[in-house]
């Protein structure tokens, strides 16, 4: 995965009127922390912070004052209605340092024929990989799975070094039969 670099300003004023004011001019307020160090309040670049959001687990490259700090996001706060940034969480990593997140699950393939019905118990698998070698997502083969077929933890396959950091026996994908009620006809009684 590539880092994305990202210029940051650190800022000094806090609180709600802050934040619009920081809003206002295109601007997303954040906080960095993590190895022990004080938090960092910044402000980033508003586009470019939504643009690099797109991809999941993006490792970003913040220049605070001069040095730059590999960080991952930790929580990322949307408006409910319009779903622009409002705040962000920023963890600081280390290159070759092991961190635990969700990786989206992504399916291939087709089901058995029948009406079934695929069901995501999780759509993201949490894992423990290297920092800067998060996958974007892993990949489950559900071609031909009947009824009653599930995909468990233990049976995705990872890339390498990637480790599970859930359950192995977690059940991950589900596939149910769909409904085979026929309607009833005009005119019978139920």
């Amino acid at each position: 995965m590539a880092e994305i670099k990202i210029p940051s300003q650190v800022r000094a004023e806090f609180g709600k009127g802050a934040a619009r004011r920081i809003r206002r001019a295109n601007q997303v307020p954040a906080v960095v922390y993590g190895h022990g160090g004080e938090p960092v309040h910044i402000t980033l670049p508003g586009h470019e912070l939504m643009m690099a959001l797109k991809t999941p687990n993006v490792l970003l490259s913040v220049d605070i004052e001069g040095r730059d700090e590999l960080v991952i996001p930790k929580a990322v706060q949307r408006d409910a209605l319009k779903g622009f940034l409002e705040h962000v969480d920023l963890l600081v990593v280390k290159r070759g340092e092991t961190v635990t997140v969700e990786v989206p699950v992504q399916t291939e393939g087709d089901l058995a024929p029948g009406g079934n019905l695929l069901e995501h118990t999780l759509t993201a698998l949490p894992v423990e990989a290297e920092a800067t070698h998060i996958p974007e997502a892993v990949t489950v083969s559900i071609a031909g799975l009947e009824a009653g077929a599930s995909v468990l933890a233990k049976d995705v396959v990872l890339p390498a070094g990637v480790a599970l950091a859930v359950d192995a026996d977690a059940v991950v994908l589900h596939v149910v039969a769909g409904s085979t009620e026929a309607a009833p006809a005009e005119g019978a009684e139920a």
